[in-house]
């Protein structure tokens, strides 16, 4: 009877040990918080990364189209290549950059939210401080990002400016003869500048938890 009533005892303590120890094996499987920040964080600073990447590929595509245009220059059979169709590269590529930019700000502002999110964890006091939930330096950080894209619409009103220029001095004769691709060139041109100068409206901002 007595070594009934002594493994009765030990029989909870037991059971309560080995839940411990199956919920500390659940824990340990858990990403925690810090990792999750810390892969977000880098996610961040590689979407910055393309977006810097994206400005060098504008500018090659930009300067390939133009060495096209100077091998093409009017000579022998140069009648007979679509030239025309050259100039619609520059507002092209303007259109894909902007694209990239407004990939890149989207995903971005979801990071941050998301790391926003996980700052707030434990700090319901606002002992430390934070940076994507105060509105102070959240707001800081857009206004030296927005320069990035002023950088990105003075290229590209750089870029289609010296294309159409160069076809119209080149190839003037085509360009006369064609002027609904010259005009499609520039509408294109000006929206995608447009663009780029609204991507900052979906920027980061701070909301309320």
């Amino acid at each position: 009877m007595r070594l009934i009533r002594a493994l009765g005892r030990r029989t909870p303590g037991r059971g309560n040990q080995a839940l411990r120890s199956s919920a500390m094996s659940q824990k340990q499987h858990l990403v925690d918080a810090n990792y999750r920040f810390i892969a977000a964080s880098q996610e961040v600073n590689a979407r910055i990364s393309q977006r810097q990447q994206s400005l060098s590929l504008y500018v090659s595509l930009v300067v390939g189209l133009l060495a096209a245009l100077v091998a093409l220059k009017p000579g022998a059979g140069s009648h007979e290549l679509p030239i025309e169709w050259l100039v619609l590269g520059f507002p092209v590529a303007s259109t894909c950059l902007a694209f990239l930019n407004y990939k890149a700000e989207r995903a971005i502002t979801n990071l941050r939210h998301f790391m926003s999110t996980l700052e707030r964890l434990g700090n319901e006091g606002s002992e430390l401080p934070s940076y994507n939930t105060d509105p102070k330096w959240a707001h800081g950080a857009n206004r030296a990002r927005r320069f990035h894209d002023y950088a990105a619409a003075v290229l590209v009103a750089s870029g289609n400016a010296i294309g159409i220029g160069a076809m119209l001095r080149i190839y003037p004769e085509r360009m006369a003869n064609n002027p609904v691709m010259v005009w499609i060139t520039i509408v294109i041109a000006v929206a995608s500048f447009a663009a780029l100068l609204l991507i900052p409206r979906w920027s980061y901002r701070p909301t309320q938890a």
